[in-house]
């Protein structure tokens, strides 16, 4: 009798203060999607409060633990997987990595040669690669044995048209890799295949994505095809966000070095970790936290309305780029879980064609749109997680290593 060998995968997202993670299991007899056997995240890395949570969707339980801040979070990751008898199995561990530049529109394996290039990127972004490293660094010393695989967030926009790839800078600016490369896009694949799983017409059709969290932005999809995207040579682009300003008029940073003398190393923290939401409010980046007070509170009152203005306005302008829209989809934190400002950022928008049902949006219904209205207007769960793992699965049976 042959025996089936489960084939598991251990994803890792590893952001500025977060690890989320999730293993995978898929065997052969069934021949379907990955499916999740563990889910977890660390919060809070380097601070004050520090934790891990890992859920065992297969014996339904949770475990919650303080850390302490100081803890290297992979360590601590594969510690407690030892406890819980996860490691065996594991295969194959993926990760999400922000940026892969020029040359990457496809998922690879981790090796010297991969790491040597993608440490050329820490200057175009300086807040991701550089913890993003250390977490593939941190599984090759805790886990020699297993192969890494790296899944770009920039694949998803490798192919848009030249015309929205283009910055309006000197052309010979491109030959150095100064382009729109735009982010989020294991997200963006996941809600497309639901979207195909949904309504295949829909997919093939004009559709924006609007993926809205701490980190936001959106995707003009048409014919299953991304043609733009707000974020650009940096996730720093595009829509306000936590902290992060968004597009920003280039008058205001050249003012700021000159005047105020900014190192470029204050002048990054100042566009990505002191502004958007928490720079304008002076109380939070969390949207749910500025909802709270908003009534009494001036600055998070507009904070959020500033928020909205320039996400509709975003929305307006992609819609454009396809011609109209036919599919609208939230995303992400905000976009799944704060109907109030699914509302904002729909409202005067029924030029497009958009009606939103003020009590099924209230809800968070799967379709927040009047049955009449031109526009279907969704809210779909995003899992970047498993596209990671289907990713990495993908690419071991083409290597005929599973």
């Amino acid at each position: 009798m042959t025996t089936i060998k489960p084939r598991r995968v251990l994803t890792i997202n590893r952001g500025s203060s977060s690890l989320k993670f999730a293993i995978f299991g898929r065997d052969d007899r069934e021949g379907g999607d990955p499916h999740a056997i563990l889910t977890g995240k660390i919060d809070r890395i380097g601070l004050e409060g520090c934790t891990i949570q890992i859920v065992d969707l297969a014996a339904k339980t949770t475990v919650k633990e303080k850390l302490e801040p100081s803890v290297d979070p992979i360590a601590a990751l594969i510690e407690h997987l030892k406890k819980q008898s996860q490691l065996d199995q594991i295969e194959f561990v993926g990760h999400r990595i922000v940026h892969g530049g020029a040359r990457r529109s496809e998922p690879a394996w981790i090796d010297s040669a991969l790491v040597a290039e993608l440490r050329g990127l820490i200057a175009i972004d300086p807040d991701h690669m550089p913890i993003e490293l250390d977490a593939v660094a941190a599984i090759e010393r805790e886990l020699p044995r297993i192969r890494q695989v790296a899944c770009f967030d920039t694949a998803f926009h490798a192919h848009i048209p030249r015309v929205a790839r283009t910055l309006p800078i000197p052309y010979e600016s491109a030959d150095e890799g100064i382009v729109r490369y735009g982010f989020h896009g294991l997200s963006y694949e996941y809600i497309l295949g639901e979207l195909e799983r949904l309504d295949s017409a829909a997919a093939a059709g004009r559709v924006i994505v609007a993926h809205l969290g701490s980190g936001a932005s959106m995707a003009a999809i048409l014919d299953r095809a991304c043609v733009d995207t707000t974020m650009a040579f940096s996730p720093a682009a595009g829509l306000m966000m936590g902290t992060r300003s968004g597009d920003l008029d280039p008058g205001v940073l050249i003012h700021l070095l000159k005047q105020k003398k900014l190192s470029s190393k204050e002048l990054n923290d100042l566009v990505n970790k002191k502004s958007g939401l928490l720079g304008v409010s002076g109380i939070s980046p969390d949207v749910a936290d500025l909802l709270a007070v908003e009534a009494g509170n001036d600055r998070a009152e507009l904070a959020l309305n500033v928020f909205c203005h320039i996400a509709r306005k975003h929305l307006g302008g992609l819609a454009a780029v396809l011609g109209g829209l036919d599919t609208l989809v939230f995303t992400g934190g905000i976009g799944e879980h704060a109907p109030a400002i699914r509302a904002r950022i729909c409202s005067g928008l029924d030029f497009l064609g958009i009606d939103l049902d003020a009590s099924q949006n209230e809800k968070g219904a799967a379709i927040v749109s009047k049955p009449n209205s031109k526009v279907t207007v969704r809210v779909v769960a995003t899992n970047e997680e498993i596209v990671v793992a289907r990713r990495t699965l993908e690419l071991a049976r083409k290597q005929g290593l599973a």
